[in-house]
């Protein structure tokens, strides 16, 4: 049987150290709808209760919201207690035509815009500006946020720039955050990276990792935190229902049958499948984190629950035997 108790890896090869469960703070950005900055202080102040010490934010997380409000919640604390990321490549600048509310996902005012930057001189300046949103004295952790359109100049120019400052020990790790493994993996192969946000691709429904992320990570002794892990939804209850959501889209229903069938054995093992969805990427050896969205108390406490739930390791066996996963 594993236990997953909240824990603690190290990113290789850096004096970074991160607990096995992390806060996503993309919700207290007000992600999808308002989050009463009382709950969002109250989700940070659980997960810190829980013994939760990695917390993950960026500008792009509602236009900076995100950042105050988790360097309000974190700046009581004994800042070498706890290790927090953001995220550069998305510099938030004057909006010249705002229209009373943004338009990428989050509830708040459009007053600042995201301008899409990874250069050198882009990653210092959002790195300026996201330690005065937070407050805080330094990063541990940078990535570079969603450089799916931007290559060339996230590999020759930002990964570079991450390097010098962590050579120099004013950040501790640096890496890529992405929807997709291909570009993640090649970040591994070919820069300076210490670790991936990897978001949804080494799930219980999707391993595509496999081919390229997990094999580069091993290869080269470096790290991923893994993210979406309930693929926006789908993996998120007990029971999957129609209607459900899997990558920001509506489930497609061979998909919620899947998950239905891998929901049926996991209770065969005593297991559910929201435990499950956690613990599976925790199985592969260069996973180092899971960190999940964290939106107010009720959500910490049940996702740490959720967390430490014991998960059989035959179950995976099980799931494998079947065909249901890689």
């Amino acid at each position: 049987m594993t236990h997953q108790s909240i824990g603690r890896r190290t990113i290789a090869n850096t004096p970074v150290e991160l607990t096995g469960l992390g806060f996503g703070a993309s919700v207290i950005g007000n992600l999808y709808r308002v989050t009463p900055a009382e709950d969002a202080s109250a989700a940070v102040d659980a997960a810190w209760d829980a013994g939760v010490r990695y917390f993950d934010t960026a500008p792009h997380y509602g236009l900076g919201l995100s950042e105050q409000r988790l360097g309000a919640a974190l700046r009581r604390r004994p800042r070498d207690d706890y290790v927090v990321s953001s995220k550069v490549g998305r510099l938030l600048v004057p909006n010249e035509h705002p229209q009373g509310v943004d338009s990428e996902g989050f509830v708040v005012r459009d007053d600042l815009r995201r301008q899409w930057d990874f250069s050198r001189d882009g990653v210092l300046r959002s790195i300026e500006a996201s330690l005065e949103r937070t407050g805080l004295d330094r990063l541990d952790v940078v990535y570079l946020h969603d450089p799916d359109d931007h290559w060339r100049q996230a590999a020759d120019e930002a990964m570079p720039a991450l390097a010098e400052l962590r050579d120099q020990g004013v950040v501790g790790a640096i890496g890529a955050g992405m929807n997709q493994s291909a570009m993640l993996a090649r970040f591994l192969r070919e820069t300076a990276a210490d670790v991936v946000m990897l978001a949804g691709r080494y799930t219980l429904l999707d391993q595509s990792a496999l081919d390229d992320v997990l094999p580069a990570a091993e290869e080269h002794g470096k790290s991923v935190v893994a993210v979406g892990v309930f693929n926006s939804g789908l993996l998120s209850r007990d029971r999957p229902a129609d209607g459900m959501k899997y990558d920001y889209q509506d489930a497609p229903p061979d998909l919620v049958a899947r998950a239905r069938a891998i929901a049926d054995v996991c209770t065969a093992h005593g297991a559910t499948l929201s435990a499950a969805a956690i613990a599976f990427p925790h199985t592969h050896a260069s996973v180092v984190n899971v960190t999940l969205g964290m939106r107010d108390r009720d959500q910490v406490t049940r996702n740490v629950a959720l967390h430490r739930d014991t998960v059989s390791a035959s179950l995976w066996d099980e799931l494998r035997s079947e065909g249901l996963i890689r």
